[in-house]
Order: C-alpha cells, then sequence, then structure tokens
C-alpha cells in the first residue's frame, strides 16, 4: 500500500511539474505574441500605399466580374447549344410538350443565371420557363388556339435534387412574342445572336437574351432565347467587397445603368441598390470617351469635397464597362494613425500580458479539467453526440480528453443498429447484457408499404432514397409517441410498446402511433414510381409475449417474440384481403377501447391458426367530432349490426345491412367482401358445420 501511494505522488508531482511549465510557457508566449502583433501593425500600415491598396481592389474586383460576366455569357450559350443540338438530332420535338417543360427545366437548374428559357414559334406561340427567385419556378405558355388571350402557369417549389408540383392558373395576358425583336430577328436569322430585352409575360424587367432560330431537316421550327435579367448581375455585385464604403457598376455603351449592388434582387425582387455614387461612373465615362471602352482607365474625381479613386474596365459583353468607385480617404486613413495604432497596440498587448498571468490557472488548467469530467458524464448517461474533444497544450488533459473522445466515437457506432433511448433505459432498469426475458403483456405493430416488392423491382438502387424517407417518417412518430423501435426487415418495421418502460396504455399509444404514421404518410407527398402516393399497411396486436435480450453470449437483440407477435404480423397482411391500412386485434382493441374508434371487420383464422380471432379496423381517435371528413358511428353500427346477423345466418338481413353500409360510404372493401358472401350463402344455405370464420391462406 505505501509503495503504491508511493507512486501515485510520484506522478502527482510529475504532473505538477508539468503543468507549471505549461502556465510559464504560455505567459511568455502572451508576451511574445503582444510585441509580434505590435511590430506586425506597424509593418502592415507602414508597407501598404494608398495607389497599391486600390489598385490591388480594383484588380480583384475586375477579374471577379469579367468572370462572371464571361461565365454568364458562356452558359447562356451553353445552355442555348445544349437545347438547339437537342432539337437538331430530333431527340426533342418542338411541339412534345413534356419533354420541352424538363429540357427547359433542368437548364434553369443547371445554370445559376439563367433567368429563362423560351421558345417562340411562328404562328405567335410561345412557351418559357422561368425562375422565381431561388425556391420557386414557372412553366407558361400563351397559345392563340388554346384558352387565347390567357397565359397558363404551372409553379414548382425547388426543393433539394429536385421540383415538386405547387399550383396550376390561367391569367390574361397581352404579351405577344411575334412583337419581341428577339424573335423577329431569330425568324429570319442564321445564327443565334445576343439582344436586349425588356418586356416580358410578367412585366418589364431589363434584360439580355441570347436567341437564334431552331431548323429541323432545313424547316424552320421556330426562336429559341436564353434570357439572363440584370438582377442577377446586381447579386453577384452585392457579393463583393469594394472595400468599407466603395461600389461597383456595370454600365451599358450608353453610360445607363445595368446592375448596381442588391444582395435581394432576383425574378421577383427589383434592384434598388444604391447608386449614390452612379453619377461618378457616368462622369468617368464620359471623360474616358472611347479609350475607356477599349481598354482599362483610371482617375480620381472629386465630389462634393471627398475624392474617389474611379476605374473603369471594358467587360466580355459588348459594350458593358464596370466601374469602381472607391473613397480616397478609405485607404489613406491608416497611414495617418499609425502611430496611435502602434501605441494602442503596445497597451492593449501589456494589459493582455497581464490578464493571462491572472486567468491562467483557471483557464488552462481547471476549465478544462471541468469540461473532460462533464465528458465524462455524458458517456456515463449514454449522450454520445454530446462528447467533445477539447484540445489542450496540456498533453495530460489533452490525451486524456482524446481518449474519451475516442471512446465515445467506438460507441457511437452502435447508435445505428441499437437505439440510444433503448439503450439509457435498460441502463437505467440495470439491465444486463446477456440473455434473458419475461412473459409481459405489451403491444406490437408491423408497418410495411403496398406493392413494394413490385416497387423495388421497378425503381432498383433508386428505392433507398423513397425507403430511406418513409422509415425516418415512421421512425419519428414510433419514438415520439413512446415506442420501441425493434428492427426494420426491408420496407416493415416493427416496434412495441411497454418496454422497456412499463406504459400502462401501450395499445393506446400503440393505436394512436399507428394513426400518425397513416397521417404523415399521406402529408408528407411520398410517392412511387408511377406518381401515387405511398400506401402503407399496419398490423397490430396485444398480448403476453416473451420481451428480453433474444440471442447469444455473443450477439444479442433487445425483442418480443411469442404467438401474440405472430399475429400482428399476419394482421398486417391482412390488410390486403379486406382493402383496409390498420387491423388491430380483439386484446389491443378491449386494451385501447374509449379511446379509439374501431370496427369489427370480421372473425378469421389467421395463417398457421385454426381457431378465429376478432378482428377490428382502426379508423380514428375518440371524441374527434369528424374522422377523415365523416361522422362513422352510425355505418359502423350498420356495419356491425349486418356481422352479426351473418354470424347467427340471418344472411338477407345482413346482406341489406351491408348494403345500407355501401350506399353510405360509396366504397367500402369490407362491407362488400361481406355482402358478396352474404349473397352466396343466401343463394345456397352452409351445411350445419359452417362457421363465420374467414380462414388466411397466406401470411
Amino acid at each position: 500500500m505505501n509503495g503504491d501511494h508511493g507512486r501515485r505522488l510520484q506522478a502527482l508531482a510529475r504532473l505538477t511539474v508539468s503543468i507549471r511549465l505549461a502556465v510559464s510557457a504560455l505567459v511568455l508566449a502572451a508576451i511574445l505574441l503582444t510585441a509580434a502583433f505590435s511590430s506586425l501593425l506597424w509593418w502592415r500600415t507602414a508597407e501598404a500605399t494608398s495607389r497599391q491598396l486600390a489598385s490591388t481592389i480594383n484588380e480583384q474586383i475586375v477579374a471577379a466580374v469579367r468572370k462572371e460576366v464571361a461565365a454568364i455569357v458562356d452558359e447562356a450559350r451553353a445552355a442555348h447549344t445544349a437545347i438547339r443540338t437537342l432539337f437538331l438530332q430530333n431527340v426533342l420535338d418542338t411541339r412534345e410538350a413534356d419533354k420541352r417543360e424538363f429540357v427547359f427545366l433542368s437548364q434553369l437548374q443547371s445554370q445559376a443565371t439563367i433567368s429563362w428559357v423560351a421558345f417562340g414559334w411562328p404562328d405567335g406561340s410561345f412557351f418559357a420557363a422561368h425562375k422565381l427567385g431561388d425556391r420557386r419556378l414557372e412553366m407558361m405558355e400563351i397559345s392563340l388556339t388554346d384558352h387565347p388571350g390567357q397565359r397558363r402557369v404551372d409553379e414548382y417549389d425547388v426543393v433539394p435534387g429536385d421540383i415538386e408540383f405547387a399550383n396550376r392558373r390561367f391569367e390574361p395576358t397581352g404579351f405577344r412574342v411575334a412583337d419581341q425583336a428577339w424573335f423577329k430577328a431569330g425568324l429570319t436569322a442564321d445564327e443565334p445572336q445576343w439582344f436586349r430585352v425588356m418586356d416580358h409575360p410578367t412585366g418589364q424587367r431589363p434584360s439580355i437574351a441570347f436567341a437564334g432560330p431552331i431548323d429541323v431537316y432545313q424547316e424552320r421550327q421556330g426562336v429559341l432565347a436564353v434570357i439572363i435579367e440584370y438582377t442577377r448581375l446586381a447579386r453577384f455585385l452585392s457579393q463583393l467587397e469594394v472595400g468599407r464604403t466603395g461600389t461597383a457598376f456595370i454600365i451599358d455603351d450608353s453610360g445607363e445603368l445595368v446592375a448596381a449592388p442588391d444582395k435581394d434582387a432576383d425574378e421577383l425582387h427589383s434592384a434598388k441598390g444604391d447608386t449614390a455614387l452612379l453619377p461618378l461612373a457616368q462622369t468617368a465615362r464620359v471623360k474616358a470617351g472611347e479609350a475607356g471602352r477599349k481598354e482599362a482607365w483610371r482617375s480620381r474625381l472629386t465630389s462634393q469635397g471627398a475624392a474617389y479613386e474611379v476605374a473603369l474596365t471594358p467587360l466580355p459583353f459588348p459594350g458593358w464597362s464596370l466601374a469602381t468607385v472607391i473613397p480616397e480617404a478609405e485607404f489613406l486613413g491608416p497611414v495617418e494613425t499609425t502611430l496611435r495604432h502602434l501605441i494602442l497596440g503596445l497597451a492593449v498587448g501589456a494589459v493582455l500580458a497581464a490578464l493571462a498571468s491572472a486567468m491562467l490557472a483557471r483557464s488552462v488548467i481547471a476549465a478544462p479539467l471541468s469540461r473532460v469530467v462533464g465528458e465524462l458524464r455524458h458517456v456515463e448517461a449514454f449522450a454520445l453526440e454530446q462528447v467533445r474533444r477539447h484540445p489542450s497544450r496540456l498533453k495530460e488533459i489533452a490525451s486524456l480528453s482524446g481518449a474519451i473522445a475516442e471512446m465515445a466515437a467506438g460507441l457511437s457506432a452502435f447508435r445505428k443498429f441499437i437505439p440510444a433511448d433503448l439503450v439509457r433505459a435498460l441502463l437505467r432498469q440495470g439491465v444486463e447484457a446477456r440473455p434473458g426475458g419475461s412473459i409481459q403483456e405489451l403491444s406490437v405493430m408491423f408497418i410495411d408499404i403496398a406493392g413494394f416488392t413490385g416497387l423495388s423491382e421497378r425503381l432498383g438502387d433508386r428505392v433507398v432514397p423513397l425507403l430511406s424517407r418513409y422509415l425516418d417518417v415512421t421512425s419519428e412518430i414510433i419514438v415520439a409517441n413512446g415506442g420501441t423501435i425493434d428492427k426494420f426487415i426491408g420496407d416493415a418495421v416493427m416496434a412495441f410498446w411497454g418496454a422497456p418502460q412499463p406504459q400502462a396504455d401501450h395499445a393506446a399509444r400503440c393505436c394512436r402511433a399507428a394513426l400518425a404514421c397513416r397521417r404523415a404518410i399521406e402529408q408528407s407527398g411520398l410517392a412511387d414510381d408511377l406518381g401515387q402516393p405511398l400506401q402503407i399497411r399496419i398490423g397490430i396486436n396485444s398480448g403476453r409475449m416473451l420481451v428480453g435480450n433474444i440471442g447469444s453470449e455473443l450477439r444479442l437483440n433487445y425483442t418480443v417474440i411469442g404467438d401474440a407477435v405472430n399475429v400482428a404480423s399476419r394482421l398486417e397482411g391482412a390488410n390486403k384481403s379486406y382493402g383496409t391500412q390498420i387491423l388491430i386485434g380483439e386484446t389491443t382493441e378491449r386494451l385501447a377501447r374509449g379511446a379509439v374508434v374501431t370496427r369489427e371487420v370480421d372473425s378469421i383464422a389467421v395463417y398457421g391458426r385454426e381457431e378465429g380471432l376478432c378482428v377490428h379496423e382502426l379508423i380514428g381517435i375518440a371524441n374527434e367530432d369528424a374522422i377523415d371528413g365523416e361522422t362513422p358511428v352510425d355505418w359502423i353500427a350498420d356495419y356491425e349490426r349486418g356481422l352479426a346477423n351473418y354470424r347467427a345466418r340471418r344472411f338477407k338481413a345482413a346482406l341489406a345491412d351491408f348494403e345500407t353500409v355501401l350506399k353510405q360510404r360509396g366504397h367500402d372493401r369490407p362491407a362488400e367482401l361481406m355482402r358478396d358472401r352474404c349473397r352466396q350463402l343466401a343463394a345456397v344455405a352452409p351445411d350445419p358445420a359452417w362457421r363465420p370464420v374467414a380462414a388466411l391462406t397466406s401470411k
């Protein structure tokens, strides 16, 4: 014991020495840093000159703008060439609406600066794809025969990696493509060319268009135009830093403004940038004359007693020039205040060094250790997502923090396979990680996608994103309603309620989760490859089942097994026969009675069992005025009365009851099945051994 105690003291002494050395090193580093900062401040201030700074700023801005304008021109040409090639190679016909819409929209999405892709036919018909800012697109068509005088507009929402249809509307329009210069010139031209455009179907918006004819088999089909609105240039200019108070403008060969910086400008919002310095740019253009249109030109101009550095540079688009206007005081001021900065820097450095010495013990030693202890608490609670690595110059603390973070990272690898909430609950209850379990009354749910086998065969690996979204939606709802996700089996989700945390209302919770899953899938917009909304089937059953760690010493799974679990799986499949979405067992209905609305559908003998089981359809939550827009109390009573007559062999009376249900609902698959049975049994009386139990012949 004494030897161990001595070794611990020696280790503590070594740790103390290491920390003391670190404290001394940090204090020295603070002083050296202060001196280095002061020297650097003086050097940078003395090195810079006003003209060099202005030249550097201007060169950077010019390079960025020239690159952007060149990219815009190239993107427009590329988009026009790509679409034109599709037409010329007869891959796409100008009258194929679906393919044409897809191609036009894909060009808008792939080319950030393009605002319009438009096409005009010789007969005056017009079609275009148009951006509505960054989050919305619209397709429009103006026909001289179909809805003349109106513009058909289809709006789409832009979502990550895709677009979703939003709405369609018709609105009056006076726009005539035949009146547009780009269209008239394109009909007679041989090659595409640039045009300045003001009028659009949505109103007047200054733009440029790259437009030219489309010929297929030497026959002129119409004119294709790729249009860029000036607002896209205004947004780009807003991203440039022209000093602190300077600005940049794009002006045309007549001195008119093309774009001024405006970060909010797009196809929905007109440019409203600050143009207070625009007169200086226009004055510079007049002063530069013809030379300023051909090569870079710089000058010093004054306005209201202030001096400005103004530069003009031709841009890749014909007739356009970039004008940068920077207040001279912006880059001369630092030179005049160099001495004050240096003195202030030295004073701040001295203060920082003193503060570093005073706060060193707390910030370098105590605080890091406290944070490391906090990370251990997170590991203890299995809150692994909250564990962070805390870098430290002290090798002992850095090593300890790194070891804890690596331990948490290793444990986190299992979070994709084992729910963290389940692990925390098991830890709180002291359940050991070894095989074992107990018989408890629980509720279990099975969910899967209707027709998933065919869907997966058609989509191949493209089914993965759809399946992932579906699993995310259902998993979140199950967890939110207190359920435990057991496993994913392809498209099937298995979950149970009542363990590991006891839940007296486990059946009602399970039913609420099922209804919420159905509602969430309907509202999610998930659809199959045919555009049909995704349909799910759910089976629920309650009863006594074995719950616990099932498996071997090498691998365990916290799960439930038993006959009640098998019945839930069969009920999920029985939905296909009865045309329902959620079927629950008789025990679940009894436990959840009063909390949910159900109807007894039939007595069935599930696959593998001979005795009958009363099956109920879960319809909604109790005490709601309406469920899916209707009050189901009357037709449920009619159906269950028909079921009672059917079981009592009063087939004609039962037939009348089921007909009544169908009159009320229009379509009800269970009622249709029971009606057909009653017709057959009424026509040919069953033998005395007949039982009102339907046998399911498949799982």
